[in-house]
């Protein structure tokens, strides 16, 4: 699975690729290309915490959580969507969770729905344990999520394993499956660091792991990747994983 973090619906682009490739044909060419399922992050801004700044990553409408985005990533060729949020871009939980009953809503079962927080998001509120709660995951699951995103066991402050496996278990138990991710700049953190990082996560009982898009802007280290998926199945798979793709 590749996730397009900050790709906006109004000016699609992904480097690097074709230059002949028309705007609304980026996913489905690089789908192709990669042999990989390819979803896109939409962010749930809160009012009530929005807040502009000058990083990178500042908030864009064409990257705004809403019915008329996901319907037109369903017809770029998205298959799944994360409802989430960058830095300091003011997300909640309620603000995912009021987007993802209007996202479900309008593509009902066309994409895969992914829901949660990596970090703070620009909420102080929701921070450390705070990011996600046992009744956030309750909600999501109820209104719709096939997938709960939670952090990686380390990544924040006061999300251990422990804490983490009963976030994962609760998650189970509404019937979604589970998401751990890296979502801290910890995915440009040493070989070591992101091993540990990868059996916590496999030790706490998650169904799909998430590196993020920090390491070289853009992109986990390639090499920090490749120490991720040897950590949790071996250079047999690893090797075969990268081995896939005839198309490029």
């Amino acid at each position: 699975m590749l996730l397009l973090n900050m790709f906006d619906i109004n000016a699609p682009e992904v480097k690097g690729m074709p230059k002949e490739i028309e705007s609304d044909q980026v996913i489905t060419e690089l789908q192709r290309l990669t042999g990989c399922v390819i979803g896109v992050n939409l962010e749930a801004v809160d009012p009530k915490f929005y807040q502009q700044h000058d990083e990178i990553w500042q908030m864009q409408v064409g990257r705004a959580a809403n019915a008329n985005n996901a319907q037109r990533l369903v017809e770029m060729g998205a298959r799944f969507l994360v409802i989430t949020g960058n830095p300091n871009n003011g997300v909640t939980n309620h603000a995912i969770n009021t987007c993802l009953k209007e996202i479900k809503a309008a593509v009902g079962d066309d994409l895969i729905l992914i829901t949660g927080k990596m970090h703070g998001a620009g909420v102080v509120e929701e921070l450390g344990k705070a990011i996600i709660s046992e009744q956030d995951i309750e909600l999501f699951a109820k209104n719709g999520a096939d997938i709960i995103l939670i952090p990686a066991p380390g990544t924040t402050p006061g999300m251990s394993q422990t804490r983490v496996t009963a976030l994962i278990q609760c998650a189970h138990q509404y019937g979604t499956l589970a998401l751990t991710a890296i979502g801290t700049s910890q995915e440009g953190a040493d070989v070591n660091t992101i091993r540990q990082l990868a059996l916590m996560s496999k030790m706490a009982g998650a169904d799909i792991h998430h590196i993020g898009d920090t390491g070289y802007m853009g992109m986990a280290l390639p090499e920090n990747i490749f120490a991720y998926s040897v950590a949790i199945r071996g250079v047999r798979h690893t090797y075969s994983r990268m081995a896939k793709s005839v198309n490029r």
